[in-house]
């Protein structure tokens, strides 16, 4: 089993910036796993935010977080990021780190993903 644990959520400024890390644990080769992020929003489904391969030499973006945040991994700490830059009111959610064991592919569907974890709180005040 693996477990995913998500910090450095909080409550910030538009414009702040923010890094979340998430620490996987437990029976893990995170070495070999695509990782992801998604958020969501009160009222709204889970989105895809970021995800990276298993080197983190390929990522991918959602749209609305393209040239503000950027995905990049630890391997040799068993850890992922997600570093958030010129934070909007639009980006308040709460943030989950996501990964799978890596087939080529980086998926952008929540769905795709098998370990999860608990979630972060991101609130960015205007």
């Amino acid at each position: 089993q693996v477990q995913l644990v998500e910090s450095g959520g909080g409550l910030v400024q538009a414009g702040d910036s923010l890094r979340l890390s998430c620490a996987a644990s437990g029976r893990t080769s995170f070495s070999s796993y695509l990782m992801g992020w998604f958020r969501q929003a009160p009222g709204k489904e889970r989105e895809f935010v970021a995800a990276c391969n298993w080197s983190g030499g390929t990522t991918l973006y959602a749209d609305p977080v393209k040239g503000r945040f950027t995905i990049s991994r630890d391997n040799a700490n068993n850890t992922v990021y997600l570093q958030m830059n010129s934070l909007k009111p639009m980006d308040t959610a709460v943030y989950y780190c996501a990964g799978r064991s890596s087939n080529g592919i980086i998926y952008r569907s929540a769905v795709s993903y098998v370990y999860w974890g608990q979630g972060t709180q991101v609130t960015v005040s205007s």
